[in-house]
């Protein structure tokens, strides 16, 4: 957390009585976190906080790169002078007994003329050119004092300003600020554990971290809150696939090293598998039975059939491959998203009980599942694009809060053109895509809604 960022963010949780007039644009280097009113237009909570590139934008911070920048120039500077004046010096040393010499020869010619003859004339005119590379250094000399004196002056300017920063910062030490930061962290981390759910209102452009694998597959973290569990974990393919690696950061997979192979004791089918709290839950290939596997121990937990789900391409998204049964976690816990006769192929949502793969509860979106092209879990809202193809968008969403739905229109660049694998991640809040071969982020937008403790 950076000093001006932390600190204006606690003036605007002070100041900001009403969520009017709180939308500056983004050039003014703003990010809107939430903003909401209750039923009769009073406003419960609204946070606005500084992008993290504000403090660059701070007039001190720019004060402060530049008076760095003149400081390493003023560095540079003394080196250069410091390497020639040695240099110089030496050079002038190594003359040193020339010049004794040089004089005393004129010092007899001056006091006996006679004693001048042909031979002494040329030594001592030898000894003179031998001289004059000194002319050079002695003028390099006139340059370096006025360079000193530059110097000194832009390190008199340096003080002034420095003075100047100190006085507008006021007495405050190190210490004392510090201490405030760690204050305003802290009030800032208490605001944020606010900011928990929220409605889906924009998908970023595509981060694509690695292009590894086939056409098809997944890719994920664990997606339970909270966890410090870094790794990361590769499943090519849709069709009786095994195989599980396993890398330990996010880097590591990036650059595709350090990773250890997991080899499923039953085969999957599709690609809507999850991670989480160290478990691996996946579809068992030609069945509708959920398999949970252990990572560390590296065997199989529990399993248990989705009464009635469709499988091996019955009911799959637009795109095939098996897509029949949907796993996903999200802020509240663990689901399947699915389809069955019953339910004349319309998306079925299954909240599921993570130690036991038990069926909590179950709604009918009433949305086709072979309309979508793929669907994933944010704070209890199923959210459906219309395509897995180019120029696909979020279409329809589903609230298991409410049981109620509403068809939506939140674009998003399907940059290679053929998604398999689309699923959130509630500890860091993106979207996981498999994008024909590429593993591709979008950062998502949520509206917020936050309540005072008083409330």
């Amino acid at each position: 957390m950076h000093l001006f960022s932390a600190m204006f963010l606690l003036v605007m949780l002070a100041v900001v009585p009403c969520c009017q007039g709180l939308y500056p644009s983004p050039e003014e280097g703003w990010q809107i976190y939430s903003s909401a009113q209750d039923a009769d237009g009073k406003c419960i909570c609204t946070v606005v906080a500084p992008a993290q590139n504000m403090c660059n934008r701070d007039p001190r911070s720019r004060q402060l790169r530049q008076l760095m920048e003149k400081v390493q120039n003023i560095s540079q500077s003394m080196e250069v002078l410091d390497l020639r004046t040695y240099r110089d010096l030496q050079y002038v040393r190594n003359t040193e007994n020339m010049m004794k010499v040089v004089d005393g020869k004129l010092k007899t010619a001056s006091d006996n003329p006679r004693t001048v003859n042909t031979k002494s004339f040329q030594e001592l005119k030898d000894k003179v050119t031998q001289l004059l590379p000194l002319l050079p250094v002695l003028e390099q000399y006139k340059t370096d004092a006025k360079m000193i004196l530059r110097l000194r002056e832009e390190v008199r300017n340096l003080s002034l300003v420095l003075m100047a920063i100190q006085e507008e910062m006021g007495a405050y030490d190190y210490e004392e600020l510090r201490h405030r930061v760690l204050l305003l962290e802290t009030r800032l981390h208490s605001c944020m554990q606010k900011l928990g759910c929220g409605k889906l209102t924009g998908v970023s452009n595509p981060i694509t971290v690695r292009a590894s694998g086939s056409r098809f597959g997944s890719w994920m973290t664990d997606t339970m809150i909270p966890s410090s569990d870094n790794r990361v974990w590769s499943m090519d393919g849709y069709f009786k696939g095994r195989r599980v690696l396993e890398y330990r950061t996010m880097n590591d997979f990036t650059k595709g090293q350090n990773f250890v192979q997991h080899l499923l004791p039953h085969p999957w089918a599709g690609t809507g598998h999850v991670v989480f709290n160290g478990s691996l839950f996946y579809n068992k290939y030609q069945s509708n039975i959920v398999i949970k596997y252990h990572f560390r121990s590296r065997s199989v937990l529990v399993q248990r059939s989705l009464s009635g789900a469709g499988y091996n391409n019955t009911f799959p998204y637009s795109w095939g491959g098996s897509s029949d049964i949907d796993l996903m976690a999200d802020e509240n816990g663990l689901w399947a998203v699915y389809t069955t006769i019953p339910n004349a192929g319309n998306i079925v949502i299954s909240r599921l009980e993570p130690q036991s793969l038990e069926v909590l509860q179950s709604w009918d979106t009433g949305f086709p599942k072979r309309s979508a092209g793929e669907s994933f879990m944010i704070c209890g809202t199923l959210y459906v694009t219309n395509s897995h193809l180019a120029g696909a968008k979020i279409y329809f969403a589903y609230y298991t809060n409410t049981s109620t739905y509403e068809y939506t229109d939140i674009p998003f660049h399907n940059q290679y053109s053929h998604i398999s694998m689309m699923d959130y991640n509630p500890r860091e809040r993106v979207l996981y895509t498999w994008n024909n071969g590429h593993q591709v982020l979008y950062n998502v937008t949520l509206f917020q809604v936050i309540k005072t403790s008083g409330d």
